[in-house]
């Protein structure tokens, strides 16, 4: 899943529309809830993909949290900032699954926030490139 989550980084910052096809999964019941746009079937994501501009994708990592439930399905949320989007707190999950072809988004969803909001000033001393990568147990199961 790790690799997976650098994967659609470097491809969204490449404007790989190729890869972040490929990583979405192609279902007409994949969901993309962007920050203009609610998208619903792989088909009007790949659309709006593709009309996309590539100016001003590069983006920074915070706080990236990858969760597994289960060996097949997992959560993976970040903060992000952009140049180009000065004062504000990009927060983006993915809900992925393993499928036979290898992990792929199932539902997206990618949102702003002001960046001196009072939740977005609690998370300023909690910066990482890394992702933190975890698996969730139900109550009482052995992790």
């Amino acid at each position: 899943m790790e690799a997976a989550f650098a994967r659609y980084e470097a491809a969204l910052r490449a404007k790989d529309v190729t890869t972040l096809n490929a990583l979405f999964c192609g279902a007409p019941e994949t969901i993309r809830y962007g920050m203009a746009e609610n998208l619903y079937g792989f088909d009007e994501i790949a659309a709006v993909r593709g009309a996309r501009p590539s100016a001003g994708l590069m983006r920074s990592l915070a706080r990236a949290v990858i969760t597994a439930y289960g060996r097949d399905t997992a959560v993976a949320s970040t903060l992000f900032r952009r140049r180009t989007m000065l004062g504000k707190l990009g927060r983006s999950m993915q809900a992925r699954v393993r499928f036979p072809e290898g992990w792929q988004i199932v539902a997206a969803h990618v949102s702003l926030i002001d960046e001196l909001s009072p939740r977005a000033m609690t998370l300023r001393s909690r910066r990482t490139g890394q992702a933190t990568v975890s698996r969730c147990s139900a109550p009482g199961s052995p992790p």
